[in-house]
C-alpha cells in the first residue's frame, strides 16, 4: 500500500513514489536488450494501450543485464518490470487528468537552480550541465523530458498530501505512546524450567522412541585416495605429467568410471571408510566428504597439496549408537522441547486470559527473590529486553501479561504493573519531531485512501499471451 513504502510494492503508485521520493533523478542508458517489437498491447489501463514497444523500451531503460533477466524469468522479473511500467503509466494518466503542468519557463528555472549544476558561486554552470549530459549519455531533450516528468509526479504527491498539519492531540498521542513510563514485574523462565541434567533415563528413552525419525542421521560408506606427484607421476614436483594424469582421471569420472577402475589403472592404494557420520567424528577431510554426500557420488577435489578422489558407495539413514555423545545431544533436545512446552503453556494461558497475578506469583512459589521489577523509560529503552520485546510491551495495556525475550534469547513472563503517561508541551524540544511523525502518519493514510481510489478509477488488463511471447525472447 501507499501508506508504508516498504509494504506497498504491489500497488499502482509504489514504484513511482520510491523513484520520486528516494531518488531525485533517475537516468538510464539507452542500450537495448533486444530490438524490434510491434505495437501489440501487453496491457491496457482503461482505454490506454501499453504496447510491446513501450515495455521493451522500459526493459532497456532498466539497464538490467539480459543474462540476469533470463536467469530470473521463473522469479517473475518481467512481470515486476511490467508492473513498474503500468504504475508509472497510471501516474502519467492521473497527472494528465488533473491537468498538472509545468511551463518551459519554470522548467528552465528549476534546472538552472538545481544544486547539481551550480558552481562555487551558486551560479548555473553550463559546463557542469553539459558534462552531466555527456556522462549519462543523454541529450538535452531526454534530460528535460525526464526531469519534467519527475517534477510533475512530485507535484501530484504534493497535491495529495501538501499543506497537512498535525493537530496537537495526534502529536501528543504519539509522544505519550512512545514515552510512557512502564513499570513491570518479570520472571526469568530459566528459573521455572527443569534443570538439563534432571531428566531421567526413562524420559530420555521415551523421547528417542517418540522421535526416531527426527533423530536419525546419515551414515556413509566411501572409498578414497590421495593423488600426489609422488604416487601419480613419481616426482616430488607438480609436473605437466602429473596434471595430464589428473585431467585424464577427471575425464574418466565424467565418463562414468568407478573409483576402483580408476585407481587400479594407476596402481594406487585405495582406502575405505564404513559407517561414517560427521556427528560422531571430527575428521576434517572425512567431514568434507560427508557434507557433499548429496552431490555426485564420485568427485575429484583440489586440496592444494594433493588431489582427493573419493566415491560414496552407500548412504544409510539410521539412529546413531547410544553413546554418551548422542545421549548428551538427545538430552539437549529433551531440554529444548521441555522449554518449548512450558513457553507454549504460558502463551496459551495468556491468550485465554487464564493467568492472574496470584498465579503469576505462584509460578515461583511466591519467592519474591525470583520476581524482578524494572521501570522502562521509553520505547527506546532496550538495555535489557530485545527491541521487539520492548515494542510488544509498549503495545500492551496496563495489567497485561506477556512473554518477552532479552538479547540473549532468554524468555521472561512479564506483568505490567503500571503505566505512567505525560503530555508533551508546546515548548518541548521534541515537539517538532513528533509533529513531523504525526504528519507522516496522516500522509500515509491519505496515500492509502488515494491508492484505493486509483485502483477503482484505473482498470488494468494484462495480455498474458503477449507477455509470454516477450518472455520467450529471453529463453
Amino acid at each position: 500500500m501507499i501508506s508504508k513504502l516498504r509494504d506497498f510494492s504491489k500497488t499502482k503508485l509504489a514504484t513511482v513514489i520510491v523513484a520520486i521520493i528516494i531518488v531525485p533523478f533517475v537516468f538510464w542508458g539507452m542500450g537495448s536488450v533486444f530490438s524490434g517489437g510491434n505495437t501489440n498491447s501487453v496491457a491496457k489501463i482503461n482505454s490506454y494501450n501499453v504496447s510491446t514497444d513501450d515495455f521493451i523500451n522500459h526493459i532497456n531503460k532498466s539497464r538490467i543485464a539480459t543474462d540476469y533477466i533470463r536467469e530470473n524469468l521463473d522469479n517473475n522479473i518481467l512481470d515486476d518490470l511490467l508492473n513498474d511500467l503500468v504504475a508509472s503509466s497510471i501516474i502519467d494518466l492521473e497527472i494528465k487528468d488533473l491537468k498538472l503542468f509545468l511551463t518551459d519557463k519554470n522548467l528552465a528555472k528549476l534546472i538552472r537552480s538545481n544544486n547539481m549544476f551550480l558552481d562555487s558561486k551558486n551560479k548555473f554552470s553550463r559546463t557542469k550541465y553539459e558534462k552531466f549530459l555527456l556522462e549519462n549519455n543523454l541529450s538535452p531533450t531526454q534530460f528535460e523530458y525526464t526531469f519534467k516528468n519527475n517534477h510533475l509526479k512530485k507535484n501530484l504527491f504534493q497535491y495529495i498530501s501538501g499543506g497537512i498539519k498535525s493537530p496537537y492531540f495526534l502529536t501528543n498521542q504519539i509522544y505519550k505512546d512512545e514515552n510512557r513510563k512502564i513499570e513491570i514485574s518479570y520472571i526469568n523462565l530459566n528459573n521455572v524450567y527443569k534443570k538439563k541434567n534432571s531428566f531421567s533415563n526413562d524420559e530420555i528413552q521415551k523421547f528417542i522412541s517418540e522421535n526416531k525419525d527426527k533423530l536419525k542421521i546419515d551414515f556413509i560408506d566411501f572409498s578414497y585416495a590421495k593423488l600426489t606427484p609422488k604416487n601419480l607421476s613419481q616426482s616430488d614436483e607438480f609436473t605437466d605429467d602429473f596434471f595430464t594424469k589428473i585431467d585424464l582421471i577427471e575425464n574418466e569420472i565424467i565418463n562414468g568410471k568407478k573409483i576402483d577402475q580408476i585407481i587400479k589403472n594407476y596402481n594406487l592404494e585405495i582406502l575405505r571408510q564404513s559407517n561414517y557420520s560427521s556427528i560422531e567424528n571430527e575428521n576434517k577431510l572425512f567431514n568434507e566428504i560427508y557434507n557433499k554426500r548429496n552431490e555426485d557420488n564420485i568427485q575429484l577435489l583440489d586440496k592444494n597439496d594433493y588431489f582427493l578422489i573419493y566415491e560414496i558407495t552407500n548412504i544409510e539413514n539410521k539412529l546413531p549408537n547410544l553413546d554418551n555423545k548422542f545421549l548428551t545431544s538427545v538430552r539437549e533436545s529433551v531440554y529444548e522441547n521441555h522449554k518449548y512446552e512450558i513457553n507454549k503453556k504460558f502463551f496459551e494461558e495468556i491468550q485465554n486470559k487464564k493467568i492472574t497475578l496470584k498465579k503469576f506469583k505462584a509460578i515461583v512459589n511466591n519467592n519474591d527473590k525470583l520476581i524482578n521489577n524494572i521501570s522502562l523509560k521509553s520505547i527506546a529503552d532496550n538495555e535489557f529486553f530485545s527491541n521487539d520485546s520492548i515494542k510488544l510491551i509498549y503495545s500492551m495495556p496496563n495489567k497485561s501479561f506477556l512473554l518477552t525475550a532479552d538479547k540473549k534469547n532468554n524468555i521472561y513472563l512479564v506483568y505490567i504493573n503500571n503505566i505512567i503517561s505525560k503530555n508533551i508541551t508546546n515548548n518541548d524540544g521534541k515537539m517538532k519531531l513528533y509533529s513531523n511523525q504525526s504528519v507522516k502518519n496522516i500522509k500515509n493514510n491519505l496515500y492509502k485512501s488515494y491508492d484505493l481510489l486509483m485502483n477503482d478509477k484505473y482498470k488494468v488488463k494484462l495480455n498474458q499471451k503477449t507477455l509470454d511471447r516477450i518472455k520467450n525472447h529471453f529463453k
